[in-house]
């Protein structure tokens, strides 16, 4: 692109995935779950278990942080903490399976609220969104 994109263009796009993020929470019913927490609970159950530290910089999260995030998420039932087999000092934290549930329940309920945002579309405009998906994950994944 050569010319830089004008600022109300820029706004305009962050709003709308503020708002758009912030709807898909509210309907998600949250279980009690904060943001954070869910995150943390998707990352173990995609990609762990994992030592805290490693769990804290996938986050990007700070080690005192990521240690109160899984207090609590532990205190709740939804993560185990164990030993680690290589290093006695250190713990590696998992999803059980009442924090799979809990994560299913947020999918499926904020997944209904996109579908019927979704259907409410028209033809032309569904599939303009739906090429443009991609594009949006690479935005996301970028640091």
């Amino acid at each position: 692109m050569s010319e830089p994109l004008p600022p109300t263009q820029v706004d305009a796009l962050r709003l709308a995935v503020i708002r758009l993020d912030r709807k898909l929470r509210k309907s998600a019913g949250g279980e009690g779950v904060t943001p954070s927490q869910y995150s943390a609970l998707f990352t173990l159950d995609r990609h762990g278990p994992f030592r805290l530290g490693e769990l804290a910089r996938r986050e990007q999260i700070s080690s005192s942080s990521v240690t109160r995030l899984a207090a609590g998420l532990e205190g709740r039932g939804l993560v185990r903490r164990t030993e680690d087999d290589t290093d006695g000092r250190s713990s590696v934290l998992s999803i059980t399976d009442d924090g799979r549930a809990v994560l299913a329940g947020m999918a499926r309920k904020s997944n209904d609220y996109l579908r019927q945002r979704l259907e409410a579309l028209s033809e032309p405009e569904l599939t303009l969104l739906l090429d443009a998906v991609g594009i949006i994950a690479r935005l996301a994944e970028r640091a």
